[in-house]
């Protein structure tokens, strides 16, 4: 995969992410075009299934990058996202070494060099030659000292090993970080990043991501699919459907062969959009407004 220049303004950066699929608005196109230009971390916060991480993906593809993903989760530590020793090659390497050699500083020093260690998302990102786009993604989901140990490398670009030492970047990976706001982040890392929020788009906006999406898809479906799918935001639910489910529930009827949104076909095919018993229940009972 050959890198390619970053875009030299907004409108040029919104045309290379339509053409893989992505249409995003004017401020989300300038807060990432920033990014790009002065080397900045990305933070983006919104509602489940809007397009944070997809951002992600595609830039990889305009920018003719690998993408590198780190799904955090609750306790993930520096062994899961940073690097690891192969313990088990260590062991055979011991073993194969005379008492003589054991003695040597410098033998026992190198059991941790580079060709025992493990390379995880944070460190290949780090030591992409050609640049990786790196997505932290859901970034919410760890805790507080999983966040501090980021700083290092969100306003550096670099990774300390103590045994090896600081790993600085040749070439600074693009870097993106999701968030669903599950809990606030700390200012110290916000202060390392631009920041954008991701809403809901409005409905002209959401039928053109369908159209681009899902060009298969018949324009009155389309334009009814999206329009339940408003309401169902505009309603209490737990779980509100995200542009993923738009896209999902579009998906769904087309594999039941519906060319139409009725009431019947809706509830067939409601856990496409609808993902949380109370609110299954809660849809199900307004079907004939939601689709009407």
């Amino acid at each position: 995969m050959t890198a390619r220049p970053v875009p030299t303004d907004v409108a040029e950066l919104q045309e290379q992410l339509r053409s893989v699929g992505y249409l995003a608005d004017r401020g989300l196109a300038t807060a990432t075009l920033i990014g790009l230009r002065l080397d900045r971390p990305i933070l983006l916060e919104g509602e489940v299934g809007v397009g944070k991480t997809e951002l992600a993906k595609c830039l990889a593809q305009i920018a003719g990058r690998r993408l590198i993903r780190l799904q955090c989760y609750e306790g993930i530590d520096t062994h899961q996202a940073l690097y690891e020793w192969d313990y088990a090659r260590q062991m055979l390497h011991v073993r194969a070494l005379s008492e003589r050699e054991l003695a040597d500083a410098a033998t026992v020093g190198g059991l941790y060099g580079p060709d025992f260690l493990l390379e995880r998302p944070l460190l290949e990102a780090i030591r992409a030659g050609d640049g990786a786009v790196l997505l932290v993604d859901e970034i919410d989901r760890a805790d507080d000292e999983f966040e501090a140990f980021l700083l290092e490398l969100l306003s550096d670009f670099q990774i300390t090993i103590p045994e090896i030492g600081t790993v600085v970047a040749d070439t600074k990976p693009i870097v993106v970080l999701t968030s669903n706001r599950t809990r606030e982040l700390h200012d110290a890392l916000k202060r390392r990043c631009l920041y954008h929020w991701i809403g809901y788009p409005t409905p002209e906006a959401e039928l053109d991501i369908v159209r681009v999406r899902a060009p298969e898809a018949r324009a009155e479906l389309a334009s009814k699919v999206v329009d339940a799918v408003q309401r169902l935001r505009d309603m209490d639910l737990a779980k509100p459907p995200g542009i993923a489910e738009t896209l999902d529930w579009i998906d769904a009827l087309g594999v039941v062969g519906s060319s139409e949104l009725d009431v019947e076909v809706a509830a067939d095919t409601l856990g496409s959009v609808i993902k949380d018993r109370d609110d299954l229940e809660a849809v199900v009972a307004e079907l004939d407004r939601i689709v009407g």
